[in-house]
């Protein structure tokens, strides 16, 4: 009997051994398995990333033969300028431009206005930024000043372009024209541009400077799109501000137009812009002469008490707030008073026939320069 159970005995112990040793095959097979999958999982990773960044690094499209002048300011960071040649369609990644400027140790980009193509790989964009190599010689440029109103522009355009002016301000207010304009540039024109109340859906938005052209004749689509292009680069610097202050882009140009129009060379326009809001945050009616004037679509010197009557949602002195759009194009430091007015408790303004503004806290004292500074009343 005692024989029999030591046999039984060795038998499970047999057994276990057995049984530890295939499940210790097991383990090792699934581990295995595992290493290899985790392997296989980092070689893919790498290979992906690899091939994504080669991707980056390629031209947007090597077919395309569309230009788009991109401005560099002076003191632009890496990352500031790959946000700025990503947002405009000009490479594919910000950050991949970013990490190739570094490891390249590229820098000394310099500031200028550049002729720059989604043709164009990476290394040929941080070539062109390195050496300063703007554009070509331009066959003509167009001027538009700041402060100016879209029929002026469409004058301007038509005369730069050899075009008819009613022709150019017709296809600048062509609803189906300004729908394509807004799937293009989605970031700036809203639907609130094709409000009923907004006289002209692109009033405002095409940024006043110095464009230059390099071939005769250009479409009216192709002058507009470097206008805008220009627009989106300068609002792309106040973003976050924008934000900030909860202004849509919209809002943010009409309260700019309005400081542009009534500002003088003399004016400081962050204090114009402080009695705008300051009247805004009492419910007090804007009372703007240079809104009344766009409603009746005339330009005048001096604004009669008649004028003050015309029905329509632009005359600030029948209706409190933000006129439906702007009224004109603005400038960078209007846009810049808008977005940070001087911390004021003026409540009006009055510009002088030498041009410059006076400010004052209550309607007595305003009525008491006005009486000194404007002899001939309205």
């Amino acid at each position: 009997m005692a024989s029999d159970d030591k046999g039984t005995k060795k038998e499970v112990i047999r057994q276990k051994m057995l049984e530890q040793h295939h499940e210790a095959r097991v383990v090792r097979k699934i581990v295995s398995i595992i290493s290899i999958l985790m392997l296989l999982l980092i070689v893919v990773i790498g290979g992906g990333g690899y091939l994504y960044i080669q991707s980056a690094l390629k031209p947007v499209d090597s077919t395309s033969k569309n230009q788009k002048t991109i401005e560099i300011p002076l003191g632009s960071s890496v990352t500031g300028i790959g946000q700025k040649l990503e947002a405009n369609g000009i490479i594919k990644n910000a950050k991949v431009f970013k990490y190739y400027v570094k490891l390249k140790n590229e820098g000394g980009f310099m500031a200028g206005d550049y002729q720059l193509s989604p043709s164009m790989d990476v290394a040929e964009i941080v070539s062109r930024l390195k050496t300063g190599k703007v554009l070509a010689k331009a066959s003509f440029k167009i001027a538009i000043p700041e402060g100016k109103q879209l029929s002026e522009i469409a004058a301007i355009m038509a005369k730069s372009t050899n075009q008819k002016e009613e022709d150019v301000f017709t296809k600048l207010n062509d609803k189906e024209f300004i729908k394509t304009l807004m799937a293009k540039y989605p970031d700036i024109l809203t639907d609130e541009v094709l409000h009923s109340t907004v006289k002209y859906p692109l009033e405002g938005y095409l940024f006043p400077a110095t464009y230059p052209f390099y071939k005769p004749n250009p479409s009216v689509e192709e002058v507009v799109t470097a206008m805008l292009d220009k627009t989106r680069n300068v609002l792309s610097n106040y973003a976050e501000k924008s934000k900030e202050k909860n202004l849509s882009v919209h809002q943010l140009l009409t309260m700019a137009s309005l400081v542009e129009e009534e500002a003088t060379e003399k004016a400081d326009r962050k204090t114009i812009a402080s009695v705008f809001y300051n009247r805004m945050k009492k419910g007090m009616p804007l009372q703007t002469d240079p809104t009344v004037l766009y409603a009746q679509g005339k330009h005048k010197d001096r604004v009669l008490y008649e004028d003050l009557e015309v029905d329509s949602p632009y005359n600030t002195y029948k209706n409190t707030g933000l006129p439906p759009g702007p009224i004109a194009s603005a400038g960078k430091d209007s846009i810049e008073a808008a977005l940070e007015p001087q911390a004021t408790d003026y409540y009006y303004f009055l510009a002088t026939a030498e041009g410059n503004v006076i400010f004052t806290k209550t309607l007595e004292e305003h009525n008491q320069e006005k009486a000194k500074h404007i002899t001939n009343k309205k």
